[in-house]
């Protein structure tokens, strides 16, 4: 192992990432040090790029998609071998001390940590993690199949979990998230009805090839009343399109940890108990039960691979939605 490593560097927001050599991470006591194979791309590094989630930590290495093998741990740490293929997701470090914490709802802590935004992430050769926050890879996924599943995966299937009671399901953009959900969804026979943004007839054909019962586009009216909707887009005007098309008593979840301004809309799209609720980062529950049905179903993912230094090229082809499915950047992992 050399003393330096190859990573794609953020300096300051709305500016493109620079490759640099960095000294390989030290880890603590509860760490352990990661040989990067590959790091998916996500919506999320894009709000970071843009601006959009403000005081990231500075100089940053993003990507909080990461798959990679264990070649060091601290003393501290059980449970986990040098040779382990593991994932390291957002969610980087809570208190454990916090009410939050202790209620299993870390993902509500104050002093939480966040993987590429508040801590070191994925795009770089090597990473290092807290152990209390990884999950070991099913063995059946190739590292470029399973970085998805880090956060496109686990944020949604924490939204599922909030409206899994469902039978009619809409889905709000369908990206890396949604052509993920939709297999659990169809899995646990769901109905689902999908939604992408006008002129996006590659989603719309992505999603009935997935198997949605209905896929259109957003400002369009399914043929019945939904039970709920999951938002996975970044846009607030699709809170009132979801209210629309839920039933009474239905749900609407959004599933971003960025959205643009919700306009008003009357109270009346509200009324009859429909609710509206926002997902925040995930647990360490959420993980462990959604990589233990994922090689049952089995989940698999639609990715398009970029080398590391092609990190901007994605970054962009994510923006002007050049794919389907997910990006992963392929880092250390060989055919």
């Amino acid at each position: 192992m050399g003393e330096y490593m190859k990573a794609m560097i953020l300096y300051k927001q709305k500016e493109a990432l620079r490759r640099e050599e960095l000294p390989i991470p030290e880890i603590n006591s509860n760490e352990v040090l990661i040989r990067v194979e590959a790091c998916g791309i996500c919506r999320t590094d894009l709000h970071i790029l843009d601006g959009e989630l403000p005081e990231p930590k500075l100089p940053l290495i993003m990507g909080h998609q990461i798959v990679g093998k264990i070649v060091k741990k601290g003393k501290n740490v059980s449970g986990f071998s040098c040779g382990d293929r593991v994932g390291v997701p957002w969610l980087g470090y809570s208190c454990k001390k916090c009410n939050f914490c202790k209620s299993g709802r870390e993902n509500l802590c104050d002093k939480a940590k966040y993987t590429g935004y508040t801590i070191n992430g994925g795009f770089a050769e090597y990473c290092k993690a807290d152990t209390g926050y990884i999950f070991k890879i099913p063995y059946n996924y190739s590292p470029l199949n399973a970085a998805p599943l880090l956060c496109a995966g686990l944020i949604g299937f924490r939204a599922y979990r909030m409206i899994r009671d469902s039978e009619k399901i809409g889905i709000f953009g369908f990206g890396a998230a949604a052509h993920i959900l939709i297999q659990v969804a169809l899995y646990e026979k769901k109905k689902i009805y999908t939604f992408s943004r006008r002129g996006d007839t590659k989603s719309v054909r992505f999603a009935k090839k997935l198997g949605a019962y209905w896929a259109a586009f957003s400002d369009q009216t399914p043929p019945e009343r939904l039970d709920s909707a999951i938002i996975f887009a970044p846009a607030g005007e699709l809170v009132i399109n979801a209210l629309k098309v839920v039933n009474k008593g239905g749900k609407v979840i959004c599933g971003g940890i960025h959205m643009s301004d919700i306009p008003s809309f009357p109270y009346r799209f509200l009324w009859e108990e429909r609710m509206i609720k926002s997902v925040a980062n995930l647990t360490k529950e959420d993980g462990e039960e959604f990589f233990k049905i994922a090689p049952d179903i089995p989940i698999k993912t639609e990715v398009t691979v970029y080398n590391l230094e092609d990190v901007n090229i994605a970054l962009n082809d994510l923006k002007n939605s050049r794919f389907v499915g997910a990006a992963v950047i392929k880092i250390g992992f060989e055919d």
